[in-house]
């Protein structure tokens, strides 16, 4: 990796050359291309960027990924949290070989879907996740060379949860990978998608992913997302759902890997009797930063939406919250609430937190709340009086915090999984 201030950050991923395509994906990635060219990486000028330092990015030349090393089955169980279909990315690319996909799923690499004309990519790849909504929304159009696409057929039902694994090695080295995941529930459709970002060796990379939903009338998908990349490592994920009439999305992310890791994650609502549920949990340590931008977006009338996000921090990490619910004027009788609660585990900790609500509608219900405290002395002593103190009252206060988001997660097998992974974390920062 060499660093060259003064040369573009991704100008030789920008100026690749590429793979003859499709009229329409040339076109969407010259416009992102120049979207980015005119905003760059954000700075702390940028409100949505003020609490979240990534302008250090601007001054490495990022190349591509080199030539993975084998990634074999035994390097991906270790990760896995459930028995259920498996697709497998190693640096950005479809691994078909490592990948096991079920009978009503249609599951491909985005390159080969791209080259088969898929008319719903056409529809909506890069449309979805608009590329005004972040500058590296942008630079991944321009610059991602595969990822995911799966559909879920009308009427289908998965009887176990399918699950996609990043996963990063050596190849990642001062690379960007930018993998993208394209996500469609027909009519009717009902299932699980589980999201993990994995590094199997400690690498300096960016990871720039972008995933987009889109939900038909009446389906119903749950959406688990796990980031426990390289404590290197810089990740910047996206996730936009667009929900049709009767549709359910349910989101829990943990972020507990990355030096610095950034999720904006936004749903609309373009239907009536919608429904969107959003569950977080993040743990940092040492000089760890992690932020969460959500939006809900309430365009229709009789919907509901419930947020939930949870952070421990310890040593100097930091955290931002930034979460906004827009409530258009004709989108009356909408339900919705958001909080955000963090815990601090030392006097160095700090969270920057602030839920928005922006309503245009008179007959609504709608609130918000933030906490940023440390551990209830009256609970510790409580404990104490009970015989339980030091650290496993510490322990037992913890995960009575956490433990209110991670019940949310409705399958039980990656509910278990997810709690282990917790456990093993705070077991880590409470040394």
């Amino acid at each position: 990796m060499t660093t060259i201030a003064a040369v573009p950050p991704f100008a030789e991923l920008l100026d690749a050359p590429r793979p003859a395509e499709p009229a329409w994906l040339a076109a969407r990635r010259a416009a992102a291309a120049e979207r980015f060219a005119a905003v760059g990486v954000p700075s702390s000028r940028d409100e949505d960027w003020r609490f979240t330092p990534v302008s250090a990015i601007a001054n490495t030349a990022w190349t591509a990924p080199g030539v993975s090393p084998e990634v074999t089955a035994a390097d991906i169980a270790r990760f896995r949290l459930s028995t259920g279909s498996l697709a497998v990315l190693v640096d950005g690319r479809f691994a078909p070989d490592l990948s096991e996909l079920p009978a009503g799923v249609t599951a491909s690499s985005l390159h080969a879907a791209i080259s088969e004309g898929n008319a719903e990519l056409e529809s909506h790849l890069g449309l979805v996740a608009p590329i005004a909504m972040s500058p590296f929304v942008a630079l991944s159009l321009a610059t991602f060379t595969d990822g995911v696409v799966l559909h879920l057929a009308e009427g289908t039902t998965l009887a176990t949860p399918l699950e996609v694994m990043h996963l990063t090695t050596t190849a990642a080295e001062g690379a960007l990978i930018a993998p993208r995941v394209f996500v469609t529930a027909g009519t009717g459709a009902r299932g699980a998608i589980l999201e993990q970002f994995v590094s199997l060796a400690d690498t300096l990379h960016v990871t720039n992913a972008v995933t987009e939903l889109v939900l038909a009338p009446e389906s119903w998908v749950e959406h688990v997302r796990v980031q426990r990349e390289s404590e290197q490592a810089w990740h910047l994920g996206f996730t936009h759902a667009e929900q049709a009439t009767a549709s359910h999305y349910r989101s829990f992310a943990l972020s507990l890997g990355a030096k610095l890791a950034r999720h904006n994650l936004h749903a609309r609502l373009g239907g009536e009797q919608v429904e969107t549920l959003m569950y977080g949990l993040y743990l940092t340590r040492d000089s760890q930063l992690a932020d969460t931008h959500s939006a809900i977006f309430h365009d229709q009338p009789n919907c509901n939406s419930w947020e939930v996000y949870k952070g421990v921090l310890d040593d100097t990490s930091r955290a931002v919250f930034n979460g906004k619910v827009f409530v258009q004027p004709i989108a009356q009788k909408t339900d919705a609430k958001q909080t955000n609660r963090n815990l601090l585990l030392s006097d160095t900790a700090r969270v920057d937190t602030k839920p928005q609500l922006e309503i245009f509608a008179d007959d609504v219900k709608c609130t918000h709340g933030a906490t940023v405290g440390r551990l209830n002395d009256l609970q510790r002593y409580y404990l104490q009086t009970r015989g339980i103190g030091g650290r496993t009252a510490q322990e037992l206060l913890i995960w009575a915090f956490a433990a209110e988001v991670l019940t949310e997660v409705t399958i039980a097998p990656v509910r278990a999984a997810i709690e282990q992974i917790v456990r093993n974390r705070l077991d880590e920062m409470l040394g």
